[in-house]
């Protein structure tokens, strides 16, 4: 018979295979596969004691843990919906994505008591609490029992997933709002499975496999992990919350083989004061999503942790993989600046993904590296939609083809480079400026610990970019210098008319850095984000 494509199927594997197999490392807890595989089965049974029937909405809000983990099979194995929350959002995004996906089970971390406090005077929490954690006086709110009581006193359920429906909807997730309100994508069962084979299938996973989790399962750069890992076997190691000096003891300590980073958090990791101190023979590979990685930030990874370090793209509708910038073995013999330059592009398409790159008429443009148009993509993993709303969902997947809103070139080996978000795209006297680009070259300056490019109003030009700098730990640059610095580098129309030193940037959840907030500052009073 035909089974269905659900990520069940994975953890049937893992702990029939791997049972006796340390799979889960989170702090001082270590479980085997069938240690795992018990908690997920009577996290099942637990919530169908909490009332929750299928289809309803499971939510987690809380950091890097065993217990979200356990989330992806466990609530998945009783048949609902899991709907892990960035916990980097505002209070009121929170309550919004609460209510907006009808969230019928809340598991939280003790220290969002307060957050949820003032989301239940406001209307806002219209759900049944559970702690994640035990606590001595649970609010009057919360139930009694925390998650961990609710696993002991539940004999784990029958692991059944031959009855699964593999379209129906396994995982919601919300994106960032950055108009409007977040929305809820809505993931099968299907493609979370055909996701996880197809990213397997072109990234080295094995049984020999331990995944550091740096980056918060909740977001769509860390929660593909969660299938990936467990589907061969691999070991998962959690980190609660990203620290560089962590990691690096966990690598060593662990053994640790890979990683996924977005850029801020790989920039903070070169940068911790005993970087040299720590054993990295283990590593095999690191993957840079989530924002655009630079050749120098690359090349400087491959060099202090001494393995392959590439490049990727994907968003939450996708679940979330499209391009892995892994080099293709017919560019191999090509020079290490050739090699360093595909290894930092934005990527080339998984197995599973058809990618293309078009112009307004939706016209493939020319794969020369320097016409532009938007990445448009189909594959297994994309999504079936936004929850409660067709008219955003017909628009994303137009024609059959998820719309990205990403800026990008392509060459003729099929590596694309994304050059913009198509709202970050900075229009200055009708020239078309790619704050990427000015970020690359930025981060490229040795005094630079990172940086993010805006666009600003300007009464002559209708807008220019502005750059804001975070200068290196004991580094001196001055904002002329800057200026000079990239006037070598770039067309003299692209150079920012003015350069901002900040302590820091403001990120999300991920370390990525919120460009949003950003320019608030200097568009207060204008209508338009744009002039």
């Amino acid at each position: 018979m035909n089974l269905p494509l659900t990520p069940l199927r994975f953890l049937e594997r893992a702990q029939n295979l791997y049972g006796d197999k340390q799979g889960v490392i989170c702090g001082e807890l270590r479980l085997t596969y069938a240690e795992f595989f018990d908690r997920c089965r009577r996290l099942a049974a637990a919530l169908t004691a909490l009332g929750v029937q299928p289809g309803e909405r499971v939510a987690f809000l809380g950091y890097n843990c065993h217990r979200l983990l356990e989330g992806y099979y466990g609530v998945l194995l009783a048949r609902a919906v899991l709907l892990p929350i960035n916990i980097r959002l505002a209070p009121a995004e929170i309550g919004f994505i609460l209510k907006d996906a009808g969230a019928r089970i809340l598991f939280f971390d003790p220290d969002f008591i307060p957050l949820l406090e003032s989301l239940r005077s406001a209307g806002g929490l219209d759900c049944r609490c559970v702690s994640l954690d035990d606590i001595p006086a649970p609010p009057a709110w919360a139930e009694r029992r925390s998650y961990d009581a609710w696993l002991r006193e539940s004999a784990p359920a029958v692991f059944d997933y031959v009855s699964v429906d593999e379209n129906s909807v396994a995982e919601l997730f919300y994106t960032s709002a950055t108009t409007g309100d977040p929305k809820g994508v809505m993931l099968s069962h299907r493609a979370v499975y055909l996701h996880g084979l197809n990213v397997i299938a072109v990234q080295r996973y094995t049984d020999a496999s331990v995944q550091l989790h740096a980056i918060p399962l909740f977001h769509a750069n860390g929660w593909g992990c969660a299938h990936t890992v467990t589907a061969v076997g691999g070991t998962h190691v959690l980190l609660r919350r990203f620290d560089p000096e962590r990691v690096c003891q966990l690598i060593e300590q662990e053994r640790g083989t890979c990683l996924c980073l977005v850029p801020t958090m790989a920039n903070a990791l070169l940068h911790c004061p005993n970087l040299s101190r720590y054993d990295f023979r283990s590593m095999e590979w690191v993957h840079v999503g989530g924002a655009a990685a630079s050749e120098e930030l690359i090349g400087r990874l491959e060099e202090a942790l001494g393995c392959d370090c590439y490049a990727g793209y994907g968003l939450t509708e996708a679940s979330p993989v499209l391009t892995i910038a892994t080099l293709k073995n017919t560019l191999r013999g090509r020079s290490p600046q050739e090699l360093r330059r595909w290894k930092a592009a934005t990527g080339r398409a998984i197995v599973g993904v058809e990618l293309r790159v078009v112009d307004s008429q939706d016209r493939e443009v020319p794969r020369d590296n320097r016409s532009v148009g938007e990445i448009v993509a189909r594959g297994d993993g994309v999504m079936d939609g936004y929850w409660n709303r067709p008219r955003e969902t017909a628009e994303t997947l137009r024609g059959g083809w998820l719309r990205t809103g990403d800026v990008a070139v392509w060459d003729e080996h099929g590596y694309v480079t994304i050059v913009d978000r198509k709202k970050e795209i900075i229009i200055s006297g009708g020239e078309n400026i790619s704050s990427l680009e000015i970020e690359k070259a930025l981060a490229a300056h040795p005094a630079v610990f990172e940086c993010a490019v805006i666009a600003v109003p300007d009464e002559k030009w209708g807008e220019t970019p502005k750059a804001l700098v975070v200068r290196k730990p004991g580094a001196s640059v001055s904002a002329e210098e800057l200026v000079a610095f990239l006037r070598e580098r770039l067309a003299h129309f692209k150079v920012p008319r003015s350069v901002e030193f900040l302590d820091s940037l403001p990120k999300g959840g991920t370390g990525k850095i919120l460009k949003k907030v950003l320019r608030e500052k200097y568009w207060a009073g204008y209508a338009k984000r744009v002039h």
